[in-house]
């Protein structure tokens, strides 16, 4: 740092006399004739690089590094910078900028964005869909999983509902659930996606995904909810719970006046929904359905996890429903097999439904300590079955078995704990008739308690 003292007068000079003003000032002038030495040689860097892509220009750090390492320039960085903004504007173009541009009512906007939330306890990347009218500057979103065609579809659904309504025009990128962009400019659609359009018949539109200008209202609206709606960390007990109270918010977020207009959001857009669709009768599927082999233990891989259908369907092809979050797997008949809970992300594990194994199981007891599904069971359950004997423990899975076909294996496994607690005889009479009472409570508010059914399980004095 140069040492400078104060002057009477209020300026400052530097230890030989000289003004600190005068020192900085010819300091820029040796620049100035450093880079018009080089001007030939510099001028050609940005003219090349009009015919190069935005983002693999020179910055004025790029063309300062080049005149050191290739000219010797021993000027400052400023002078560069400010001959770099200057070059700039007297070579700009009047195509150069952005227009304006007039969206008509009920056209949509769609993009994803991500941000971190706690779900069922468990904090993880979320990929929110945002859905923006441009006209009214109304904003949706909703939470989601991934980002696949299922995804978007369910995404999608949702605001509709909510709405009422479904937009005429509807503009995405090249989002990877919707389609990709062929070479030759034109989209092509996903099947499920394509199926979505022709249900609710609005027109997909697609812009270019590094133009965020042609869809700026949906871009705006990604950061806007990001900052007010994710701000703190949000936390739910589900994707759908959060959906609702981000809808919520969107609806209340609504009640503010127009960024342009003195008139409140909501009540531009309700007058939008003058020129949207009406929704159909029937409520859309959004579900993938594809078909898929077993391996020889009945499991089949979708999207690098495995599901089983169960021994009985080894070796076979059978048609997978995939859906945002549940799998389900139907036999060659069109019969449901099984319908267990979608993994997202890559799992070693499979994905087991216990009721789907009960019946090998019971054939073969004895492969019952290495079971899948033996953690599944009440810790009460679980215990009983390792005390039995081969033969005895194959009577109870297949009793188990048989009342959860037709109770479903949660209230099957809670009935054979309540009746072991209630120190009963735990046959399938008295497994079948806990398990039916279990399910008429179900559902009640505040949850079920199944100590009230220890009643019933008592015997008679």
């Amino acid at each position: 740092m140069t040492n400078t003292t104060q002057t009477g007068s209020g300026r400052y000079r530097t230890p030989c006399g000289k003004p600190a003003a005068y020192t900085a000032e010819k300091h820029r002038s040796q620049s100035g004739r450093q880079l018009a030495k080089t001007q030939a040689v510099v001028d050609g860097w940005p003219a090349a690089d009009l015919r190069m892509p935005v983002k693999q220009r020179h910055t004025a750090t790029r063309v300062y590094e080049r005149l050191v390492a290739e000219c010797g320039f021993t000027g400052s960085y400023s002078s560069v910078r400010r001959w770099v903004k200057r070059w700039r504007r007297e070579h700009r173009v009047e195509s150069d900028g952005f227009a304006e541009l007039e969206w008509a009512p009920g056209s949509a906007q769609v993009d994803f964005g991500q941000a971190r939330a706690v779900v069922a306890g468990v904090e993880r990347v979320v990929h929110f869909l945002v859905v923006s009218f441009p006209y009214s500057n109304m904003r949706w979103v909703v939470a989601l999983p991934g980002e696949t065609s299922e995804c978007v579809c369910q995404g999608l659904l949702w605001i509709f509902e909510r709405m009422g309504m479904a937009p005429r025009v509807v503009v995405f990128d090249n989002a990877t659930g919707v389609g990709h962009r062929r070479p030759d400019g034109t989209a092509a659609r996903t099947r499920l996606f394509s199926l979505f359009c022709a249900h609710y018949g609005f027109e997909p539109r697609f812009r270019d995904p590094y133009s965020g200008h042609e869809k700026g209202s949906v871009e705006n609206a990604v950061g806007f909810v990001r900052r007010n709606l994710m701000v703190p960390m949000p936390s739910a007990e589900s994707f759908q719970t959060l959906t609702r109270v981000w809808l919520d918010e969107c609806g209340r977020v609504a009640g503010s006046d127009h960024c342009r207009h003195d008139v409140p959001v909501n009540e531009l857009f309700e007058a939008e929904k003058d020129h949207m669709l009406p929704l159909p009768g029937v409520r859309f599927d959004p579900c993938d359905w594809r078909s898929v082999k077993t391996d020889k233990t009945g499991a089949a891989a979708i999207d690098a996890n495995r599901y089983p259908a169960g021994p009985k369907w080894r070796s076979m092809r059978l048609q997978a429903g995939v859906r945002v979050f549940e799998i389900e797997l139907r036999g060659p008949d069109g019969e449901t097999i099984t319908t267990p809970e979608r993994i997202w992300g890559h799992s070693a594990k499979t994905q087991v439904d216990p009721a789907s194994l009960l019946a090998i199981i019971a054939r073969k007891p004895r492969i019952w300590g290495e079971s899948p599904i033996r953690n599944d069971f009440p810790e009460t359950v679980r215990a009983l079955l390792d005390r039995m004997d081969a033969r005895t423990r194959s009577d109870l899975l297949d009793d188990i078995r048989a009342v959860a076909a037709d109770c479903g294996f949660a209230a099957t496994v809670k009935a054979v704990e309540t009746v072991i607690n209630a120190g009963r005889t735990v046959d399938r009479a008295a497994i079948g008739t806990c398990a039916k009472r279990i399910l008429e409570g179900a559902g009640t508010e505040g949850g079920q308690d199944s100590k009230r059914y220890d009643k019933y399980m008592k015997e008679a004095e």
